[in-house]
């Protein structure tokens, strides 16, 4: 089972924490002795990933500042290890513990906080979970379900920006991410919209999942060339690490740059593909804030900071803020990415744009 340890004080994480310049205050904890310190676990699907292995920094981040231990699960794609991770955690932590975690599948966050509840930890989901699981339902124990930005949104935002770049015709392939995954959904759908309102200038020549994965992208797209040639004028990715396998696919062709792509996640190599003319648009979840304000949010309403059967259901099911990034604002992002801003974990709702809904 792969875990990685992470402890306060370790030169690791104060490297991290001091380069981001995260100085924020936190929750005081008390006199307790370190033996009783909550644990802090991140789970998630694989630190290969880059969006993902940020999400994994923030939380290491926000555990730094805040002087407690820290756990990072990697499910590697497999929902049944997701599972027995957590609820290892949770027996040998006696409960003790805050837990920010994107299921591998939507069906597993249930699992898993009904696992929690029952331990009387506490939970804060990210991205994946049924319609019909809420926060509420599990008081106090499931804090919040948070979605970093609205898929549905951004995933037309990033079609409409790679319709522009093909001239506002053609057909298109597209890649999607797991089938049951709500962010993949949720992104589908918007580009679902956004071929819709061009009336019939852009057509999907195919659709195929490639599971967020970027060696299986590859391939699909390399079979996409062989079959449709120059009938493809661009290609809409529902994650950055599909668009950059249909980007290498490109590259063998001599076509990178001469399709546009786009992608969704905002990770550092889909930022240098803008940069470079090899895509022209990504969206930045900012998932340093996501993992790091996901713990505190947990953490402070284990303390009870926050008090969370008594917030309103906005900051218990919420969208996050989504950063697009295209060939437009690619120097002005970049700039702003040069000096970010430090992370204040008190400022628990800061970004919220509005309350989840469901179709």
């Amino acid at each position: 089972m792969e875990r990685t340890v992470f402890a306060p004080g370790r030169r690791s994480i104060l490297r991290g924490a001091g380069a981001l310049g995260l100085a924020a205050a936190l929750p005081p904890l008390g006199s307790a002795r370190a033996a009783d310190k909550t644990q802090l676990a991140i789970s998630l699907r694989s630190l290969t990933n880059p969006y993902h292995a940020k999400f994994a920094q923030g939380g290491k981040n926000f555990a730094a500042a805040a002087g407690l231990p820290i756990e990072v699960l990697v499910t590697e794609g497999n929902s049944e290890k997701g599972i027995q991770d957590v609820s290892a955690l949770l027996n040998r932590t006696g409960g003790n513990m805050c837990l920010c975690i994107d299921p591998n599948d939507s069906p597993d966050a249930a699992v898993i906080v009904k696992a929690c509840a029952a331990a009387s930890a506490y939970v804060v989901t990210i991205w994946n979970k049924p319609a019909d699981l809420h926060p509420w339902d599990y008081n106090p124990n499931y804090v919040a379900h948070i979605i970093p930005g609205d898929g549905v949104t951004y995933g037309k935002l990033m079609a409409e920006t790679l319709f522009e770049s093909m001239g506002g015709e053609g057909g298109i392939v597209t890649l999607g991410g797991i089938f049951s995954n709500v962010p993949a959904i949720e992104r589908r759908a918007g580009l679902m919209q956004a071929v819709e309102a061009s009336n019939g200038k852009v057509k999907i020549l195919d659709f195929q999942v490639a599971d967020w994965l970027l060696p299986k992208a590859l391939t699909i797209t390399q079979a996409w060339i062989t079959r449709f040639g120059d009938k493809i004028k661009g290609i809409w990715a529902a994650n950055d690490e599909m668009a950059l396998g249909a980007v290498q696919a490109l590259r063998q062709e001599g076509l990178a740059g001469k399709i546009p792509v786009t992608g969704i996640d905002g990770t550092p190599p889909a930022i240098a593909a803008v940069k470079a003319g090899t895509m022209v648009g990504t969206v930045d979840w900012d998932p340093l804030w996501v993992g790091g304000m996901g713990l505190s949010i947990c953490y402070n309403a284990k303390i009870g900071k926050i008090d969370d059967a008594k917030e309103p259901h906005l900051h218990r099911e919420f969208y996050g803020t989504g950063v697009p990034v295209t060939r437009k604002n690619i120097n002005e992002y970049l700039a702003a990415s040069a000096h970010p801003k430090p992370i204040d974990y008190n400022d628990f709702w800061g970004r919220v744009k509005g309350q989840i809904r469901y179709s």
